[in-house]
């Protein structure tokens, strides 16, 4: 799979990010603070990553920042990008179970290794819901991205 990785910070956890993704097999490409001479802001790098994913150039996108909450918000405001801010696996499992998340955001300050690898593992092993409740409402905020959501 490819997965664009952006961060604002060149921090641990963010390296461990791209590389654990690379141990997993998949093709990472990074952005922000991880890629030298790129724009390091979290609304710069975030939105690139999650334009690499709405141009079908990345199947996925994990984006991280400070709290997470940045990051999310910019790479949601990319049509076709469904972001989540993820602390937990449970929360994980539910963002792509539930909402079809397509970008991963993750907080610096607060995902430790190992956290990291659950929230991963429950990302990954997690696929979107047939339930026609689920699909309508992920539907529904597709047509937001269009503006022709209903009012």
């Amino acid at each position: 799979m490819r997965i664009a990785v952006s961060s604002d910070m060149d921090e641990p956890v963010a390296r461990l990010v791209a590389d654990e993704l690379r141990g997993r097999g998949h093709e990472v490409r990074v952005h922000g603070a991880l890629s030298p001479g790129a724009d390091p802001r979290w609304a710069a790098c975030s939105e690139r990553a999650a334009r690499e994913v709405a141009e079908g150039r990345a199947d996925q996108a994990v984006v991280c920042c400070w709290t997470g909450t940045g990051a999310s918000i910019a790479a949601n405001k990319v049509p076709g990008v469904r972001a989540a801010l993820c602390a937990d696996a449970y929360t994980a499992d539910g963002a792509r179970r539930w909402n079809d998340a397509n970008v991963l955001a993750l907080s610096l300050r607060l995902t430790s290794a190992p956290l990291l690898r659950e929230i991963l593992d429950a990302w990954f092993a997690a696929g979107p819901s047939e339930d026609a409740e689920d699909r309508d409402n992920v539907t529904h905020v597709e047509r937001l991205d269009e503006g022709r959501a209903a009012r």
